[in-house]
């Protein structure tokens, strides 16, 4: 059996300078959009740096990979907070579906709000090339 930590390096977008306290809600989602794990959320981030928003941080996913089942999906909502509104918002999302679990790099595509647990409706976030940048390392139980 094996369990997946999941680095958060950093986020692309074209106004991150601008994101207040921004942070990452981490969730396990079935193909109906029901969660397999508790929803985790990472600190606020640690920098930003023109147009990306830096994280490094590491969250590990509660169950193990092969327990999850098929078709399922780990969702990051890139949120942050707006001072006019007074409260959190959901700039973005990624998703990562299991056949794209493997250790080592990966960068996936950014996706319009609102989050879209089902994964009809999906809407890249921008032309530009602005990705989630994340490190998969697998622990062997």
């Amino acid at each position: 059996m094996a369990l997946l930590t999941i680095r958060i390096e950093k986020i692309g977008l074209k106004d991150a300078g601008q994101c207040i306290d921004p942070y990452i809600t981490v969730s396990v989602k079935d193909i109906n959009g029901i969660d397999l794990t508790p929803v985790q959320d990472t600190p606020t981030a640690s920098r930003k740096e023109d147009t990306y928003v830096h994280f490094n941080v590491e969250i590990e996913i509660q169950k193990h990979i092969e327990k999850i089942t098929k078709g399922a999906a780990i969702f990051f909502e890139f949120k942050h907070y707006k001072p006019k509104k007074r409260f959190t918002s959901t700039k973005c999302f990624a998703f990562m579906e299991m056949d794209e679990i493997k250790p080592g790099q990966i960068v996936i595509e950014l996706y319009k709000k609102p989050t879209d647990f089902k994964r009809k409706k999906l809407q890249l976030l921008t032309k530009k090339p602005l990705y989630l940048h994340l490190h998969q390392t697998l622990h062997k139980d």
